[in-house]
């Protein structure tokens, strides 16, 4: 194998490259006759298919996966040999025709910076800390409890907390906006604050008009923002019902015998690994503000932020179109946002190379269990994980930069900033 290697930027590099056609030619025949002896055709016993045969039906897709097969092995070998280290996949140019008995291809790739070593050790890094207590728990089996919640009528007046179903009409200034029956929570403010409290003191069959201020982000469009006169029939209140925190409702969480001990012991497990999730991702996003600020002159492939700009345009575009929202922003609105994405991962990345901090496979294997057991099947889950190399790759990945994370808050200046369950979530 011929390798040339030129430098055509500061980062962008094309390499030639000529192996012989031989080694070609040899891969095709040989998965002609592997094709020969699996490939069942009509008419040919197994096994017996001529090789004419198959270079007719199947020549043209043999060669060009013996191509990339030897573009993909050859290129693996040149960057190596070279010391290279792209950022993405090539561009490769080929004939894929042997000339003067030599197939010739050339690549033309971004590599990652060379940044020199990174020092940390100067970095001021605050690192979160917090536990959970019982009345966290206690606020937790709160919560399960409120969404266990059962209605039932009342005849009474409407109050806070209450769910009301009611029909309504609105006008104002140049506008109509038809009934309609909804449901809400008074004082969830879904229906808005206004509208919600008018409810108040009211029994089911009340009909009323008042005057409302919808707000901007109100369900109608038609009336978001925009102040109206509404008439309102009240057609029914509810009030909530909370289950009692008995041996049914706990083993209806999947505690066998009903132990509120071993249920609290649930639920603070639950508590304390959702926690620390977020407890490492606020010292990830740390390390990496940090770290940004510090080295802010790194020369970035363009190649990799032209694709993360792309990759989040293509991301809040989405989110938009599920929202029913319009969406007309440029792939450029993300440039900055995705420079310093692209930097983070370049900073981190290198730190790992630096100073050869490898995924730790146990923590591959909690962080996929844990994912794993947000759904139905968690077997099956763990499954298409580890048939996915791009999935695991991922994985991986994460695991990695929390350990990135964790060794730059080792080796910085760094102080713990102690705060609540309910801090930390909420900041998190």
């Amino acid at each position: 194998m011929q390798v040339s290697l030129e430098n055509v930027g500061k980062l962008e590099r094309k390499l030639v490259v000529r192996v012989p056609a031989d080694a070609y030619e040899s891969t095709v025949r040989s998965r002609i006759a592997d094709a020969g002896r699996n490939v069942r055709l009509k008419g040919f016993r197994p096994g017996k298919v001529p090789v004419r045969v198959i270079e007719q039906r199947f020549g043209a897709q043999i060669r060009g996966e013996a191509m990339s097969e030897l573009v993909r092995t050859s290129f693996q070998q040149a960057v190596s040999e070279q010391k290279l280290r792209p950022a993405a996949s090539p561009a490769i140019s080929t004939t894929g025709e042997p000339v003067d008995g030599q197939i010739e291809y050339t690549a033309t790739f971004e590599v990652l910076p060379e940044i020199g070593k990174l020092d940390v050790a100067t970095l001021a890094i605050a690192r979160a800390t917090a536990s959970v207590a019982d009345a966290d728990v206690d606020t937790m089996i709160e919560t399960l409890r409120q969404q266990r919640r059962a209605w039932t009528p009342v005849e009474r007046s409407a109050q806070h907390g209450d769910m009301a179903l009611f029909e309504y009409s609105a006008q104002g200034e140049g506008f109509v906006h038809e009934r309609e029956r909804v449901g809400t929570i008074i004082g969830s403010g879904a229906m808005g604050k206004e509208l919600e409290a008018a409810l108040v003191g009211r029994a089911a069959g009340a009909e009323f008009d008042t005057d409302v201020s919808f707000p901007a982000d109100f369900r109608a469009a038609a009336l978001a923002g925009r102040a109206a006169n509404v008439a309102v029939k009240l057609m029914r209140v509810q009030e909530a019902r909370l289950p009692e925190v008995d041996s049914a409702f706990i083993a209806s969480f999947g505690i066998g015998g009903g132990d509120l001990d071993e249920f609290r012991a649930d639920v603070r497990a639950n508590l304390e690994r959702e926690l620390a999730g977020v407890l490492a991702m606020r010292l990830k996003n740390e390390v990496v503000e940090r770290l940004i600020a510090a080295y802010p002159d790194v020369e970035l492939p363009q190649g990799m932020v032209d694709a993360e700009a792309r990759a989040l345009h293509g991301q809040a575009q989405g989110q938009a179109q599920q929202q029913g929202q319009p969406f007309d922003a440029d792939v450029s609105a993300f440039a900055d946002m995705a420079r310093r994405r692209v930097c983070a991962g370049v900073l981190i990345g290198e730190l790992a190379r630096q100073n050869d901090i490898r995924p730790d496979s146990r923590r591959v294997a909690e962080l996929l269990a844990t994912i794993a057991s947000t759904y139905e099947e968690p077997t099956q889950v763990v499954e298409l994980y580890q048939r996915d190399p791009q999935l695991m790759g991922g994985l991986q990945n994460r695991v990695m930069e929390d350990q990135v994370a964790e060794w730059v808050a080792a080796h910085a200046q760094t102080t713990e900033q102690a705060m609540s369950f309910n801090e930390a979530m909420r900041q998190g």
